[in-house]
């Protein structure tokens, strides 16, 4: 699949803000069968200064500094990917939940896809007894790590409301458990946490999905939205879990960003100098370049 993004962040200031220092996280990431092929990020005021580096788990990054008084502030990041993920491995294949559990201590290496840095609790990831055993239906005894982490996706899929007004960015993950209720980025807490709890190495990953318009009806501008789901360390490798719609990642899934949680991740970030009300307005479109040409 071809797709051209397009991801548009939009802040109004009620007072005039003097100084702003954010980091941004808005290109697709390269490897995990997908190839970027162009991307660019236009800042509005334009920022005094602008640098691109990758960090410790290897995102690409782009760091900017607008001194301009601005009550308007506009990161415009379009991009073009092409994905194509080989197919989903069996769900019986692989080792034991419990010896994945043992390997993750004795694996050598400290790189930034080491599982040694996804299997403690992180800030937005606490390890709590309720979630560790909320897991523990999905992992009997010998059963298989990667059989047990699409079980647990499931059952959080059928057991939890997708709810965008129960919870916010802050909201700490026992309250969206005691709820069962929230969104993508809450599900995957969850999810993460559950893993970990049982010894399991298991990374947040942020970046997009493609969705379908009803049949029969156009594709709205701006319409999609941001995503986040899960990538599980099974012992061989690492795989992605959607827990928010209990399905495995393939093509229709694009990576941005991957780290121990939305703290890692987060597509803009950043410091303002300034007082009073804001808002915010996020739009993304995810358009396969082949419905683009045949529209």
């Amino acid at each position: 699949m071809l797709y051209r993004l397009r991801h548009l962040t939009a802040y109004a200031y009620r007072n005039p803000v003097g100084y702003a220092r954010c980091t941004l996280r808005l290109a697709p990431a390269a490897g995990d069968g997908q190839v970027p092929l162009s991307h660019e990020v236009v800042v509005e005021p334009a920022p005094r200064a602008a640098t691109e580096r990758g960090d410790f788990f290897g995102n690409r990054t782009v760091s900017v500094t607008v001194e301009t008084p601005h009550r308007d502030f506009r990161i415009d990041a379009q991009s073009r990917v092409r994905v194509e993920r080989p197919p989903l491995p069996d769900r019986d294949s692989g080792p034991a939940w419990e010896e994945v559990r043992e390997r993750v201590l004795t694996r050598p290496g400290l790189g930034p896809d080491a599982p040694a840095h996804f299997a403690a609790p992180s800030r937005r990831v606490p390890l709590l007894p309720e979630v560790t055993d909320y897991a523990r239906a999905s992992f009997p005894a010998g059963g298989g790590a990667y059989a047990g982490a699409f079980d647990l996706m499931r059952r959080i899929r059928e057991d939890f409301t997708f709810d965008a007004e129960a919870t916010e960015v802050g909201t700490p993950l026992a309250q969206a458990f005691a709820g069962r209720r929230g969104v993508c980025q809450d599900f995957s807490h969850i999810m993460i946490a559950a893993l970990r709890g049982l010894g399991l190495p298991a990374a947040y990953v942020s970046g997009y999905l493609r969705t379908l318009p009803p049949p029969g009806q156009p594709r709205l501008e701006g319409a999609d939205a941001s995503h986040a789901w899960v990538a599980v360390w099974c012992g061989e490798g690492w795989v992605g879990l959607d827990p928010t719609n209990g399905i495995g990642v393939q093509d229709d899934h694009i990576v941005v960003a991957r780290g121990r949680d939305y703290a890692d991740v987060a597509p803009v970030a950043g410091i303002i100098a300034g007082s009073g009300a804001q808002s915010l307005r996020v739009a993304v479109d995810v358009v396969p370049e082949e419905e683009e040409r045949a529209a």
